[in-house]
């Protein structure tokens, strides 16, 4: 007998575009991840994000930055710039309507 499963990756996609909450704590994770100096983690979770929300072709249009570059900048390997990323962040804010707050 085979069990029936999904793979995790998209079940986790499916809850973010399903559940706002999620999606809203995915953004937040992900931030924290790259501020406390693990960016590969959170760079993952962006991707995830961009991919169940906005897309990587919207998310070229909006920013101006080339789609090949976003995906590069996001990937596995990636190092996008303070700029970019910031601008990145930026219109994920504005498309999932996330106006966060930083508190120390």
């Amino acid at each position: 007998m085979v069990a029936l499963t999904k793979a995790y990756r998209e079940t986790v996609l499916e809850r973010i575009r399903n559940d706002e909450g999620y999606a809203r704590a995915v953004f937040a994770e992900a931030c924290c991840a790259i501020l406390e100096g693990e960016p590969h983690i959170g760079l993952e979770m962006l991707r995830d994000l961009i991919h169940a929300t906005i897309t990587f072709k919207r998310l070229a249009e909006l920013t101006g930055l080339g789609e090949k570059s976003l995906h590069r900048m996001l990937g596995k390997n990636g190092n996008p710039t303070l700029n970019s990323l910031s601008v990145i962040l930026s219109v994920i804010e504005k498309q999932l309507q996330i106006h966060p707050a930083v508190t120390a």
